[in-house]
């Protein structure tokens, strides 16, 4: 990781049948893995039976998703990052064939199309990170059959072995803040800075492991289900930069762990209300709504919704992107 490594990744490294977890992030490699120019990303260790993490992301640059329908390797892989390396192209299919995958980054590229429906057949995915990127429609009601989102409990009370999900890289910038099993991470979906359009799903109330949901920079219409308020886990809760109206905030207000809330620059037409944890959210997180500026301005506490805000930021960069950016 971060070491200017250039050129291709050495063939050598398909031999490695004991290996676990492999972290090529943040490098100048190319797609061309093995000396075969027509090779591709998803190729790469495939063929090795014991791989769980494969973390390779802010390489690729400027490359196109490989294509290819179906999937014959990386039968043990539990977490992959092709995180910030403006792949172009769609979600690829042959992620749906990876049945124990739990973490899923993809932000930071320059994906297009739909999020596909078939994501709900990742029973064990509770970590969905397509953000930054140009995917278009509707977001899909599939989303809200995720098994691992829908429940409150880990992977490890679903069977699955968390041992094994284990990870060995260290977080230089603060260690105490590192995940080291992958059922230790929060539950999250990160729908952010898209294209999106139509209505927030009233589905996604069924996800109630979840506990960071961002919808941010889209373009969603209508109002809000008042269903998001079943979510009672959420921590995160970033709405913002939409064309969303109505009224929300009295839906949410039995939302008692949130530590980060931003509803800004929709179309939304509620007072804020009185006493109680939204007057602990700065101002800008209601702002650029015609119904909410004034009472947000009477009744936030600034000073105290600028610490929760850049707890939180800080918490999420050192943590998940120990995992996600740096993958």
């Amino acid at each position: 990781m971060d070491n200017n490594f250039t050129g291709i990744v050495p063939g050598s490294l398909y031999s490695c049948n004991g290996l676990i977890a492999l972290r090529l992030s943040s490098n100048g490699f190319h797609r061309q893995l093995s000396g075969d120019r027509q090779a591709q990303v998803a190729q790469v260790l495939k063929s090795v039976p014991s791989l769980t993490t494969l973390l390779i992301g802010v390489n690729f640059r400027g490359e196109a998703m490989p294509k290819d329908e179906t999937n014959d390797g990386y039968r043990s892989l539990q977490v992959l990052s092709l995180a910030d390396c403006s792949l172009s192209g769609e979600i690829p299919r042959w992620v749906s064939g990876l049945e124990n995958l739990r973490e899923l980054f993809l932000s930071s590229n320059r994906l297009t199309g739909p999020i596909p429906a078939w994501v709900s057949g990742l029973s064990l995915l509770f970590v969905l990170d397509v953000s930054n990127n140009s995917l278009a429609g509707e977001i899909p009601t599939a989303l809200a059959g995720l098994p691992m989102l829908r429940s409150e409990t880990t992977v490890g009370d679903h069977g699955g072995s968390s041992s094994q999900a284990t990870f060995p890289f260290p977080v230089y910038m603060a260690a105490s803040l590192q995940y080291h099993r992958a059922n230790y991470c929060p539950k999250l979906l990160n729908l952010g800075d898209n294209r999106l359009t139509g209505a927030v799903p009233p589905e996604i109330g069924r996800l109630k492991g979840l506990t960071q949901l961002n919808l941010s920079l889209n373009s969603l219409r209508g109002e809000v289900s008042q269903a998001v308020g079943n979510l009672m886990n959420l921590e995160v809760l970033d709405l913002s930069s939409n064309r969303l109206t109505g009224e929300i905030l009295r839906a949410l207000e039995s939302l008692r762990f949130l530590s980060y809330f931003n509803v800004s620059n929709n179309d939304l037409d509620e007072p804020v209300p009185v006493g109680g944890q939204f007057c602990t959210f700065p101002s800008s997180s209601f702002a650029g709504n015609p119904g909410m500026e004034a009472a947000a301005g009477a009744g936030a506490d600034p000073a105290l919704g600028a610490t929760r805000e850049r707890g939180w930021h800080r918490n999420w960069t050192v943590g998940m992107d120990a995992i996600g950016r740096s993958g």
